[in-house]
């Protein structure tokens, strides 16, 4: 994860802890993920509602498959 280690997760949370104190903290994740949980499903919704999108995806993975069809058959 962004090549953090335990020991850099602990000081980055213990200096949350001091600068926002412990009854805000669980505030903070409380809003992160529902923000997480909004944008998240925003992005499917908009993957669901353009139009084509779908089509796309299946013609990349289409394409993707005849590459890889094309690499393993020129070597």
């Amino acid at each position: 994860m962004f090549g953090l280690g335990t020991p850099e997760l602990i000081v980055i949370l213990g200096i949350a802890f001091l600068v926002f104190g412990g009854k805000k903290l669980p505030e903070i994740g409380a809003g992160l993920g529902k923000g997480i949980k909004s944008f998240k499903k925003g992005l499917s919704d908009v993957e669901e509602n353009v139009p084509g999108a779908k089509e796309v995806a299946s013609l990349k993975k289409e394409v993707d498959e005849i590459k890889d069809i094309g690499n393993i058959a020129g070597k």
